[in-house]
């Protein structure tokens, strides 16, 4: 399986592009894809201690024209989903590189050497480059990711089962968003009301209770759970991105998990609202600018793409 369980670095680049529309593109990209295992290898040679991980997804419409592997029963476009006063937005992407490392410059070289194998038979959709933030908070001021699973429950939420999907064993569904901050907004607001929006201390990182009425905090709203009250997790790896000089503050948001259906309900009820019209209040102040669902098949899948 794919490193999909790689711990938080220093360091990431997420790289977002699409397909030629040639055949001779497809066979290069296949080849490609088949080759990332020995490129991961020749990078993470440089610095076994920089925890140097790729994690690469494959999205619905390029599915096809790569394999005749039957595709992942869940996995499709995103969604455009519509609020009352928010919209999450769908936008294009083939493939999807999640480069990691406590190093940049060695994700520097394996986006380097990836884009070369790749010629002329990719484009660029969206590339980010994200950092870690003090001790893994967002530019927002809060920690980030402080509800994601670990130990066995990692591998509960995030690989796909003989159960769910006998052809698509141990890979996992992506889904990507790049958010904009309103930090001068944001910042218009006192710790309190912040902790309210999030559902969360700021300083100690505290969880708090639910609010009685009204609006839901963030926490509450992304807390997912299936008609028998079953708490559903996924995988969050987000990172913050941004140039002060250039006024741009972000968060890169990338989600894995064993079934799409729970990332897609997260956001609808944050996009919608639970109950509809209430949505998430974090999204008075960030707003998305792409959205993207990918899967990540198995190592050995992508080892076997080569024509």
């Amino acid at each position: 399986m794919q490193q999909i369980d790689a711990p938080l670095t220093r360091c990431a680049t997420f790289l977002v592009l699409c397909i030629g529309d040639s055949q001779d593109a497809v066979q290069n990209i296949q080849n490609s894809l088949a080759g990332v295992s020995g490129l991961i290898k020749n990078v993470s040679s440089r610095d076994n201690k920089a925890r140097f991980a790729c994690t690469t997804g494959i999205g619905s419409d390029a599915w096809g024209r790569l394999t005749e592997h039957p595709k992942p029963k869940e996995l499709r476009t995103l969604p455009v989903l519509k609020g009352k006063k928010h919209s999450a937005v769908s936008t294009p992407g083939d493939l999807l590189f999640h480069i990691r490392a406590d190093r940049q410059d060695m994700c520097f070289e394996f986006e380097r050497q990836l884009m070369e194998s790749f010629g002329d038979a990719v484009t660029k959709a969206d590339v980010t480059i994200g950092f870690r933030y003090f001790d893994a908070r967002d530019l927002l001021g809060f920690v980030d990711g402080t509800a994601n699973p670990v130990g066995a429950d990692l591998a509960e939420a995030t690989f796909v089962t003989a159960e769910d999907d006998a052809s698509s064993i141990d890979g996992s569904y992506v889904v990507v968003q790049k958010y904009l901050h309103d930090l001068a907004s944001w910042k218009k607001l006192t710790v309190e009301q912040q902790e309210a929006v999030v559902g969360r201390t700021k300083l100690e990182n505290i969880e708090l209770d639910d609010a009685d009425s009204g609006q839901k905090a963030h926490k509450t709203l992304a807390t997912i759970e299936d008609e028998h009250g079953v708490e559903h997790d996924i995988l969050r790896d987000n990172m913050p991105f941004g140039s002060p000089a250039s006024g741009e503050y972000g968060t890169y948001f990338i989600g894995y998990s064993r079934k799409l259906w729970v990332t897609e309900k997260m956001l609808e009820r944050m996009f919608v609202g639970d109950p509809p019209g209430l949505h998430d209040r974090i999204l008075d102040y960030s707003k998305p600018v792409t959205g993207t669902t990918f899967f990540a098949p198995s190592a050995q899948f992508l080892n076997g793409l080569a024509s």
